[in-house]
C-alpha cells in the first residue's frame, strides 16, 4: 500500500511540474516558472523516496540526497516568491 502512495505522490508532483511549466510557456509569469522548478524537484525528491524506501531498503540510505533535493527545491519556490514580491 505504501508502494501505491509514494508512485502516485510522485506522479501527481510530476503532472503539476508539467502544468506549471507549461503555464509558465505561455504566459512567461516568473512566478508559474519557479513553482514548476519546484515541483519538478519534488518530483525527483518522491522518487528517491521510492528507490530508498521500496526498492533498496537495506542497502543503500538516500536520506541525505533526499533532503538536499526537497531543500533545492523549496530554495527554489523561495527565490521565486522573493524575486515576485519586488
Amino acid at each position: 500500500m505504501a508502494q501505491a502512495v509514494y508512485i502516485l505522490c510522485a506522479l501527481t508532483s510530476l503532472v503539476c511540474a508539467i502544468l506549471l511549466l507549461r503555464g509558465w510557456r505561455a504566459a512567461r509569469s516568473p512566478l508559474l516558472f519557479w513553482s514548476g522548478l519546484c515541483f519538478a524537484g519534488l518530483a525527483v525528491n518522491n522518487g528517491l523516496l521510492l528507490l530508498d524506501l521500496v526498492v533498496f531498503p537495506t542497502s543503500m540510505d538516500l536520506r541525505l540526497l533526499r533532503n538536499l533535493t526537497a531543500l533545492v527545491s523549496v530554495s527554489l519556490l523561495v527565490h521565486g516568491l522573493i524575486a515576485e514580491s519586488r
